[in-house]
């Protein structure tokens, strides 16, 4: 008896013991990801102007992307979105987002048909960028879908 006395005793510290102890998992501290600050001087802008909105990504050459902004992330709403002035603002906020890396000279990439198309080519030079060359990418049908039938009223 006084064995299982001892043994039950033991198991009872133990087990004290281990719920004083804390346990840390091993991936408990995770690091942070050190950013390194690129310099990046001549990079590509693309511009989409739809009806809808206005969304600017910047990359370098690479294309790797630095910064983009939309105007919708920029606080403009309903269709305010496709003006030419929502797209220099969102030029404007791109621009800013990437302050540091130092973008000097873009070539420009422009797609669609919206009312942003000019007013972003315009604020790039405005806010300092200098811009190399200019190419419209927007992808047009080469007899693609199928026509809808015609409508029988």
């Amino acid at each position: 008896m006084a064995d299982e006395t001892t043994t039950i005793a033991a198991v009872e510290e133990k087990a004290s013991e281990g719920a004083t102890k804390k346990k840390t998992p091993s991936k408990a501290r995770a690091r942070k990801k050190i950013k390194v600050a690129r310099q990046v001087s001549h990079g590509k802008a693309y511009v989409q102007a739809t009806y809808n909105n206005t969304i600017v990504t910047l990359t370098d050459l690479n294309g790797n992307v630095l910064g983009w902004s939309s105007a919708g992330s920029s606080g403009f709403k309903g269709p305010k979105k496709a003006t030419p002035f929502a797209a220099s603002i969102v030029v404007k906020n791109a621009l800013e987002k990437i302050a540091d890396v130092g973008l000097r000279e873009v070539n420009l990439f422009v797609r669609g048909v919206g009312q942003g198309r000019e007013g972003a080519i315009r604020a790039f030079n405005t806010h300092g960028v200098n811009v190399i060359s200019i190419k419209d990418v927007t992808p047009i049908p080469h007899n693609g879908c199928r026509k809808p039938r015609p409508r029988r009223v």
